[in-house]
């Protein structure tokens, strides 16, 4: 059962260059989509390691010897490779997406559907949720949330708002959130929605730090000619990645050498972003904001 269509499936696949007998990961299983794909093209010496922290993806697996499905975020990837005693891969590819399952299933909270209770968490062993955040930060905590992850212009005003509200409730759901949304602004709110729960949801899962703790070993782990394929949802994410490929820093220092001369780590196989086609945003349209980097380790 796939609940994630794969986004930009032949770019990715193009991109890893994949060697049959290779050993690639796969960072976000979700579906099985991108890994199935990648199955489809090694022989039966390759290997593919994936990883998903959510409970939900273990029910997508399929048997296969050449597939080892680890419930973990990416964030310690280098440690299991360790564990299974692989010193470098071929190729790795990080959809960096939230699930369709994950987005359709009510009880998970991450849309403003209905009356839907808040939760946000990807792995539901952790106790941060989206309920705890919204009550026990404080407005100056809010504030850095709202507008870091979730670009809001009047964040400050928002905080406020959020702040005053649970002075004399809880704030437990959707239809709360959607209240307190009321009272700072007008009109159309399903953009200003997306932003925030965007927002929280980045804060739940600790998206961006789990992300720089990935990007940040990805030269260790990567053979010399192995390929990076990451495909990132939010300009923030990108800057990382491009970061990374570009300075071979995901905070974008420079590293040079003795001489003074610029340090770069990997390539670009394809210069800028790539993104989806006419004919995938027709049949998928959360492809609209996909942007795939395609690197190679130098």
């Amino acid at each position: 059962m796939i609940f994630h269509k794969p986004i930009l499936l032949n770019e990715v696949i193009e991109g890893l260059n994949i060697v049959p007998h290779g050993v690639y990961c796969d960072f976000t299983f979700g579906g099985g989509g991108h890994s199935r794909k990648i199955l489809e093209k090694l022989g039966a010496k390759g290997r593919l390691v994936a990883f998903d922290q959510d409970e939900k993806a273990i029910e997508n697996v399929w048997d296969d010897d050449r597939l080892i499905l680890i419930r973990s975020n990416f964030r310690y990837a280098d440690k299991f490779l360790r564990y299974l005693g692989i010193e470098k891969v071929d190729g790795v590819l990080a959809d960096l997406g939230v699930s369709s399952h994950q987005l359709d299933v009510d009880s998970r909270g991450f849309t403003y559907r209905d009356r839907n209770e808040l939760d946000m968490r990807m792995n539901r062993k952790q106790k941060l949720n989206a309920v705890d955040i919204l009550n026990t930060y404080s407005e100056s905590e809010l504030v850095s949330v709202f507008s870091g992850y979730g670009e809001i212009r009047n964040s400050k005003q928002l905080a406020k708002a959020f702040v005053r509200s649970r002075m004399t409730g809880k704030i437990r759901n959707s239809s709360d959130i959607d209240r307190i949304i009321g009272t700072v602004i007008k009109g159309e709110k399903n953009r200003y929605l997306a932003q925030l729960y965007q927002a929280i949801r980045i804060e739940v899962n600790d998206e961006f730090g789990a992300l720089k703790q990935m990007l940040g070993f990805l030269e260790n782990i990567l053979k010399p000619g192995g390929r990076l394929t990451v495909i990132s949802f939010h300009s923030l994410e990108d800057r990382f990645v491009k970061n990374l490929i570009k300075k071979s820093d995901v905070e974008g220092n420079i590293s040079t050498d003795i001489y003074g001369r610029q340090i770069f780590k990997f390539r670009e196989v394809v210069k800028g972003v790539v993104v989806a086609g006419k004919e995938e945003l027709y049949q998928n349209s959360r492809a609209k904001s996909a942007k795939l980097r395609i690197a190679e380790r130098l």
